[in-house]
C-alpha cells in the first residue's frame, strides 16, 4: 500500500491508490455517519472489523456466482479491489418496513414488520442525504435497472442463508457494470450497510451507532457479529 503518496480518491469512508492493472488499494476510514440521527464520528476499532465481515461475505457472494470488487487483504484495514468508477446510486434491499420505508412513506407498512416480498429501491448519493430516485431517470441514464434489481436480489438470498438464523433486515450496496457489463458488487459489504438482528433481538449493525450507542458498545455488537459466524 502506497501510504507515502496522497491517495488518488478520499471520501467519509475509503482512500483509494489507484493502479496501473484496474485495480486499487483501498484504505478504511473508522468513520460512522448517520445524517438523520445527526451524528458523525471515528470509532477506530470498527475498521478492522467491517473488512473481517467484508472478507467473509464477498467469499459467500463468490461462491453464490456474484460478482464483488473485493480481491484480497493487504493489511488490518486494507484491501486490494478491482477498480469500477462508482456512480452516484446506491440499490438498497428491504426485507422489513425499517429506515427509510416508514420516515419517507409514513403509515403504508406496519413499522418493523416482515415486508411481504423483499423491495428493491434506488436512491442518489447526494449531501446531506440520499434521495429516493425513479427508475426511469436511472433509465434515461442507460443505467441498467433491470440487472442491477436481479443482482441486488441475488445478493440478498445469499447473505440471509449465510447470515442465518441472524436476521437480515436491509442493506445497500454500491453496483457498477464490469468490464464485459456484467453487474459487480463494488461497495463494503459489512455491519456498516445494514440492518441485522440477533434472535435474541440484539442490534448488531450499525442501528447502535444511530442511537447514541457508545464506541466500546459497538465494537463490543460487531465482535460478537464475528463470533456468531465463526
Amino acid at each position: 500500500m502506497p501510504t507515502t503518496t496522497a491517495p488518488d480518491i478520499e471520501g467519509r469512508s475509503k482512500r483509494l491508490w489507484l493502479r496501473d492493472d484496474g485495480t486499487c488499494d483501498v484504505e478504511l476510514i473508522p468513520s460512522l455517519r448517520s445524517f438523520t440521527y445527526h451524528r458523525d464520528e471515528l470509532i477506530e476499532d470498527t475498521g478492522p472489523l467491517r473488512l473481517d465481515f467484508y472478507e467473509r461475505a464477498a467469499a459467500r457472494l463468490g461462491e453464490a456466482g456474484i460478482r464483488t470488487a473485493f480481491r484480497g487483504r493487504l493489511g488490518p484495514v486494507r484491501y486490494r479491489a478491482a477498480y469500477r468508477p462508482a456512480p452516484p446510486f446506491e440499490v438498497i434491499v428491504k426485507n422489513r418496513a425499517v429506515g427509510s420505508t416508514t420516515v419517507k412513506y409514513p403509515g403504508l407498512f406496519p413499522a418493523g414488520e416482515p415486508l411481504p416480498r423483499p423491495v428493491v429501491k434506488f436512491d442518489y448519493r447526494v449531501d446531506p442525504e440520499d434521495q429516493p430516485i425513479g427508475e426511469d431517470y436511472l433509465r434515461a441514464l442507460d443505467v441498467p435497472v433491470d440487472a442491477f434489481r436481479e443482482t441486488a436480489l441475488a445478493v440478498n438470498t445469499a447473505l440471509r442463508s449465510w447470515l442465518h438464523p441472524l436476521d437480515l433486515w436491509d442493506f445497500c450496496l454500491i453496483l457498477a457494470t464490469d468490464t464485459d457489463g456484467t453487474p459487480i458488487v463494488i461497495s463494503e459489504v459489512s455491519p456498516d450497510c445494514m440492518r441485522l438482528r440477533h434472535p435474541d433481538g440484539a442490534k448488531l449493525d450499525k442501528d447502535l451507532f444511530r442511537d447514541g450507542g457508545r464506541p466500546e458498545e459497538i465494537v463490543a455488537a460487531w465482535r460478537r457479529l464475528l463470533d456468531e459466524l465463526g
